[in-house]
């Protein structure tokens, strides 16, 4: 099992829009290239990702329907209030994303 897990909506330290466009660059890279993912886990400021990010959710849809499930926090979710603007995966817990990392061959972690 491949494990997606993004736990920023921004990749690396520094720049916050360019952290947001590296770590878009880096979905559509795994989109692209094909890179089996199974289970994508969203934490924390990741929310966004499937919340509010149109580039990730269009890239994120991809990726499941390339058979990844897409999961996002609830408790992350709940505390930005964004669950209502969930518009990819489905919501989930951290006793989940244990539970998948647990069985993972791969952790991909940006």
């Amino acid at each position: 099992m491949q494990f997606l897990y993004l736990n920023s909506n921004k990749l690396g330290l520094g720049d916050d829009k360019l952290g947001e466009e590296l770590l878009i660059s880096y979905l559509q890279a795994i989109v692209l290239n094909e890179t089996k993912i199974d289970f994508v886990f969203c934490v924390n400021t990741g929310a966004f990702l499937t919340t509010t990010n149109q580039a990730a959710i269009n890239l994120l849809k991809r990726l499941e329907e390339n058979g990844a499930t897409v999961v996002t926090c609830g408790t992350c979710l709940d505390y930005y209030n964004i669950k209502e603007q969930l518009e990819v995966g489905d919501v989930g817990s951290m006793a989940l994303a244990i539970q998948v990392m647990q069985k993972a061959k791969t952790i991909y972690r940006p």
